[in-house]
């Protein structure tokens, strides 16, 4: 493989972290392009779920009786190498989401809500690299940014586009990667929510990945852990009593996510296209979803 086909493949993001990111993992990883390198990567995304864990328990349909949800997003996503060692990246989605019954949210009053949702801004750093006499190497490195709503959209609600919230976001990140191409990663976080309205847990943010690359395909398989601190249970009193549906971004939201992605090159060693499937393996008050995902990747040196 060529050294410049080798910084394309390791330099692609997970292309399904546009679900709501309010709820998505740190869109970084733990490869570090060459300075002055530039990533843009739109993508589609579509997203449904006709299942929800009520609490931490599964039953049929979702909140407010609303059935069937789905989701399409389009997401903008960039990344800049300042430095060999250090790079910025920026994320933008629009989402619309709606609910398959035309059954109405019981807070917004409507079946269907589009708009843009939350800036996202990011700095990645690495902080230490070991090469090995077998050629494996191991890379230490930090990120931390944050996610602004730019949208005017209602945080509350089954059909909210996200919480209206300001999330600030860090996250240690550790690499293993092997002279046969094979590599892990792995990733600690925390992330901490504010919001003018709603009382937000923060949560601890986990991720594991393994994958493989060579100058024909990328593909990695990825588990991603969501614990809140704290939080409501939809169902409980407590939650009733604090509003039901219009407190929704108050509940404690976890879950355990399992991702697929895939990378070909199609142009020269500058373009490529993207393919990723989702779905959740567990959670509380969130979801259980699938996600299919498809984009464009273009880098520039």
């Amino acid at each position: 493989m060529s050294h410049k086909s080798k910084n394309v493949l390791l330099g692609i993001v997970l292309l399904l972290c546009p679900t709501l990111s309010v709820l998505a993992q740190v869109p970084v990883n733990g490869f570090y392009p060459k300075k002055n390198t530039l990533t843009i990567a739109p993508s589609y995304s579509y997203k449904s779920s006709d299942q929800f864990f009520r609490g931490s328990t599964l039953s049929e349909g979702n909140p407010a009786e609303l059935g069937k949800i789905s989701s399409s997003i389009v997401s903008f996503y960039g990344q800049y190498a300042i430095l060999d060692w250090l790079s910025s990246t920026v994320t933008l989605p629009f989402i619309s989401v709606k609910s398959e019954t035309g059954q109405p949210d019981p807070v917004q009053n409507v079946d269907q809500v589009d708009g843009i949702q939350d800036l996202g801004i990011f700095t990645k750093a690495r902080i230490l690299e070991k090469k090995y006499d077998n050629s494996s190497k191991i890379t230490l490195g930090g990120a931390f940014g944050a996610t602004l709503p730019v949208g005017n959209y209602e945080g509350a609600g089954v059909l909210s586009l996200g919480n209206q919230a300001t999330t600030v976001n860090g996250s240690t990140i550790f690499l293993y990667s092997t002279p046969i191409n094979i590599f892990s990663e792995l990733q600690l976080g925390y992330s901490l929510r504010n919001s003018n309205d709603f009382d937000i847990p923060n949560a601890m943010l986990y991720s594991a990945k393994v994958g493989y690359h060579n100058e024909l395909f990328y593909v990695h398989v990825k588990l991603d852990i969501q614990d809140s601190m704290s939080g409501l249970d939809i169902g409980s009193p407590e939650f009733g009593a604090a509003g039901g549906a219009a407190v929704l971004p108050e509940t404690e939201v976890d879950f355990t996510n399992l991702s697929f992605d895939f990378y070909i090159p199609i142009y020269k060693d500058n373009m490529g296209i993207s393919t990723g499937y989702g779905t959740t393996l567990t959670g509380r008050n969130y979801n259980k979803e699938s996600v299919f995902s498809f984009g464009l990747v273009y880098t520039a040196r």
